[in-house]
């Protein structure tokens, strides 16, 4: 099963298969096409979990890796930080910042800003006023922006998770940005297929990517790049060439035509 989602407890631990978990916003795909065309003989399963079950499935060994948000343990879990996401505020369409392409942090004082219990941002005060209870998850709170009941703070990758007709994003500036990032069980050297991985998702080309296909390329010569070959001249003269319009042969002895265009005589 390549590039498909799994229970973690359904995929029997193999060293010759890839286990990446990813939690709700990230992306995998662009990397899982790379893996699959590197990698062909080893499948890459995916395991769609949620910021909770993220970690506790790492330190099970139920998956090899995960992208996860950050803050990430490190007592027992390795990171390597991928890209920072831009912070929207989800609204209905019909919202008075629907106008605007940006809004601040100053600018929610007056809102009812919804903080569901999932939240990925790290805030030390949520802006705007709080309602009276938090909503258990983010899809939870797009429910409640959607039925006019609030606004709702998120990375833009749940934003367009959860896309509905009636609702819109604009940038929020002034507040937290959730970062995401490779994570995986901390040990001395990060085992072969997890090193493959960070060098796809860092950008390695195949040749600089160190890991097991790397170990195997060692000391294998490339083949040269051949060049096409030069087409055949044809025997055709070129266009403009010195010898175009000639004749091919001399005249003289041949009893051909002088200057004139006379016949010439013959000695008596």
């Amino acid at each position: 099963m390549t590039g498909t989602d799994a229970s973690p407890a359904d995929t029997p631990t193999s060293p010759s298969s890839f286990r990446l978990a990813y939690v709700p916003g990230a992306t995998p795909a662009k990397w899982v096409r790379i893996w699959n065309e590197r990698l062909p003989d080893v499948p890459l399963t995916l395991h769609a979990v949620t910021p909770a079950e993220a970690f506790g499935a790492l330190r099970e060994g139920a998956v090899d890796a995960g992208l996860v948000r950050l803050p990430v343990d490190r007592d027992d879990l390795s990171a390597i930080p991928l890209y920072t996401e831009t912070t929207v505020v989800v609204i209905p369409k019909d919202h008075l910042f629907a106008a605007v392409e940006e809004v601040s942090a100053e600018d929610l004082a007056e809102e009812l800003v919804l903080h569901p219990l999932d939240d990925t941002l790290g805030w030390e005060r949520p802006p705007g006023r709080p309602a009276m209870e938090r909503p258990e998850t983010t899809a939870d709170a797009i429910e409640l922006v959607a039925a006019g009941v609030g606004v709702l703070a998120v990375p833009q990758s749940l934003a367009r998770l959860h896309h509905r007709k009636d609702l819109t994003y604009r940038t929020l500036v002034g507040v937290p940005q959730s970062r995401v990032a490779l994570s995986w069980p901390a040990t001395d050297e990060a085992p072969d297929l997890v090193e493959e991985f960070i060098g796809i998702v860092r950008g390695r080309t195949v040749n600089s990517t160190r890991g097991r296909r790397a170990e195997e390329k060692k000391g294998q010569k490339q083949p040269r790049e051949q060049r096409p070959a030069k087409p055949a001249r044809s025997g055709k003269p070129a266009t403009g060439s010195r010898t175009a319009g000639r004749p091919s042969a001399s005249r003289k002895g041949g009893g051909g035509s002088g200057r004139s265009g006379k016949p010439r005589r013959g000695r008596g």
